[in-house]
């Protein structure tokens, strides 16, 4: 049995790419046991993950004495390898108070966590331009696994009512549009006014709005045709809500790229980030689109472009 440590304690786009990797890393090594070092609030998605084996909670706002309690249980288990694979001082700290016969970090960590590993991981041949979850496939080979994706990313199922209710609406899957994101500059504007096209374009469509912050919606839907699951959607019932959508239309975000790896039809609208570097992977898979506002600002980026180029998408897919 091989023990390795991951440490990816945020954000949510992060650690689901991480999950990728280490999906691809059990598909390719026998006896491998993971496990896995989270902030709480991320925690159920990463236990609900069926390649993780054991978690630990890192409670962020727990000051020095959560930081201690967390590395003494940590530090109960000897590992064979340790992945930081976050690459901030305190993840490398972290890394330096494991038991593990090898710590491997990024290249291109930050805040001297560096000093902390035994090894770096190289970067991809486009270097710090490369796309994210690239730069985390690069930790494959340390066991001798190639660094691509291998394996499916599966979730334990869940039973919500949610679910059950937005199931029971009949019709066609639904579009699944997540309207928030964890930075405000990362947030279109727009997702009301493309709802109303989307519903008027197509009378037996069905919309969910989604996500962890509630966004108001102001009664302006057909009941029929839209529901509002944002501030009511947790982590653990995520990925089955997704799941379920025909489309996902999100800002740069966590569901977005847990969309783009369940292989569901997603659709990224971007501002200040750069879709090669942190768009739905892999960008090339006929399932996975993108649109980019004018000079990075969201608030250049008018609903009838969004509306058209989504369009486009779906007469690509089909």
């Amino acid at each position: 049995m091989t023990e390795l440590l991951i440490i990816k304690p945020s954000s949510l786009g992060d650690i689901v790419q991480a999950l990728q990797v280490a999906t691809s890393l059990k598909a390719q090594r026998d006896g491998l046991r993971i496990s896995w070092v989270v902030r709480e609030i991320f925690a159920p998605i990463v236990r609900a993950c069926e390649a993780v084996d054991h978690v630990y909670l890192f409670e962020r706002n727990a000051g020095t004495k959560g930081f201690l309690r967390l590395m003494k249980e940590i530090r109960k288990t000897k590992f064979d390898y340790v992945f930081d694979m976050q690459g901030l001082l305190r993840t490398g700290l972290m890394t330096s108070r494991t038991h593990a016969k090898h710590k491997i970090g990024r290249t291109d960590a930050r805040e001297w966590s560096g000093i902390f590993y035994d090894e770096k991981v190289p970067l991809p041949p486009e270097g710090r331009k490369s796309h994210a979850l690239d730069i985390l496939l690069q930790f494959c080979p340390v066991l001798d696994a190639k660094p691509e994706l291998r394996g499916t990313l599966r979730f334990r199922e869940v039973d919500s009512l949610n679910l059950r209710f937005a199931d029971s609406r009949g019709g066609a899957r639904p579009i699944v549009m997540f309207p928030d994101s964890r930075r405000a500059e990362k947030c279109w504007g727009g997702y009301k006014q493309l709802t109303e096209l989307l519903l008027r374009e197509d009378k037996s469509r069905k919309i969910v709005w989604a996500g962890s912050n509630y966004v108001h919606d102001r009664g302006a839907f057909p009941p029929a045709q839209f529901f509002n699951l944002t501030g009511n959607t947790s982590l653990v019932s995520l990925p089955a809500l997704i799941k379920r959508a025909d489309w996902v239309i999100s800002n740069d975000s966590g569901p977005m790229h847990l969309a783009a790896a369940l292989g569901v039809k997603t659709f990224g609208i971007f501002g200040p980030t750069d879709p090669r570097q942190f768009g739905p992977y892999p960008l090339n898979a006929p399932t996975n689109f993108t649109v980019q506002a004018p000079v990075g600002d969201l608030k250049l980026l008018a609903v009838k472009e969004v509306f058209a180029r989504f369009h486009r998408a779906q007469t690509r897919v089909k």
